[in-house]
């Protein structure tokens, strides 16, 4: 049995949306136990399910503006806390949260802790190309700096993640950089470059333009984690924004709009979900010892269902204790 620590009270729709999620997961996965830690009172409206739950009672939770460090060290009966805590002491193989990132990252380093021989974890998520194949791209704002040991180290860890638990074969890893040749970039940059090229473990491509990320041009993308966090948002509101535009294009053409948008349903249907990063999971904070996911701010049942989704495969492929083993190996 898996068993997920999820913080119940974290996110803009928490508790409602988290506990919905988590009753379709239990009900659509027999092999995954869920403990809720959050108010009883809160959380109990919302919960159908009846096997495999268990509510861990706290009042206390980490807010959205809580500065991260001082709200893990000080508030030690909170939500996101005591789930964390769960993993570190066994009580559970996972933990999921759509609170505060910043407190979340810090909980995954300093009470999870990270793997030896990893000098940075990185937060990574899988994000929607036009084909639907899907990269995923690393540090998404872990760190807002990086050395080139750190993005060489992100390109190992990011094959390591697409090939056992998305299941490509030879990942192509791509270093996300102001163009194409191999001078280019920072010097941070150009000795990422050759630490990634000269790395045997990984299928590395060289550099890739932002651009050309929704095009398959790689399986994996590294960044800093402030160019990464730029980029994510990006695509997000990108996504956003031409979906928004064309349905006001077709509501406000009147009556041929609506019978061009009823011919054309099923296309747009399958351009929505293509541009649906929802349904990819969270975000991982891929490094520590146990897989921890941060959930987006304002998910919906459906979001968290398919971040639970994707930890029961990150747990069914044992991708962690993998990683742990091949990090040894190179120490």
């Amino acid at each position: 049995m898996k068993k997920i620590a999820v913080d119940a009270m974290g996110g803009d729709n928490a508790p409602q949306a988290i506990v919905e999620g988590v009753n379709r997961a239990l009900a659509d996965f027999a092999d995954i136990e869920v403990i809720l830690y959050g108010d009883d009172t809160k959380i109990r409206p919302y919960l159908t399910a009846t096997e495999r739950v268990t509510i861990v009672h706290t009042e206390e939770k980490i807010n959205s503006d809580d500065e991260p460090t001082k709200a893990i060290r000080t508030k030690k009966k909170a939500s996101m806390v005591l789930a964390a805590k769960a993993v570190k002491d066994g009580e559970a193989d996972a933990v999921l949260s759509a609170g505060n990132t910043g407190a979340l990252l810090t909980a995954g380093t300093l009470i999870v802790k990270r793997i030896k021989g990893v000098e940075r974890p990185g937060l990574m998520t899988t994000l929607p190309t036009m084909s639907g194949q899907n990269f995923d791209m690393l540090d998404l704002g872990a760190n807002a700096e990086n050395t080139a040991t750190h993005l060489h180290q992100y390109g190992i860890l990011g094959s390591f993640y697409a090939k056992n638990v998305r299941g490509i074969e030879k990942p192509r890893v791509g270093l996300l950089n102001n163009g194409t040749e191999e001078t280019k970039g920072t010097p941070v940059h150009q000795e990422a470059y050759r630490l990634l090229a000269n790395e045997p473990s990984i299928h590395f491509i060289g550099n890739v333009e932002a651009r050309e990320l929704l095009n398959d041009v790689a399986d994996v993308v590294v960044s800093d984690g402030f160019t990464g966090n730029a980029v994510l948002k990006t695509i997000e509101g990108t996504a956003k924004s031409v979906m928004g535009a064309l349905k006001s294009a077709i509501t406000s053409a009147g009556v041929k709009g609506k019978l061009g948008a009823l011919l054309l349903k099923d296309s747009l249907y399958g351009l929505k979900d293509t541009m649906d990063y929802s349904k990819a999971g969270g975000a991982v904070l891929f490094g520590v010892q146990a897989p921890v996911v941060k959930a987006h701010g304002s998910s919906d049942a459906t979001s968290i269902y398919y971040t639970i989704k994707q930890i029961r495969t990150m747990l069914e492929t044992d991708v962690v204790s993998q990683l742990v083993t091949e990090f040894a190996d190179k120490t």
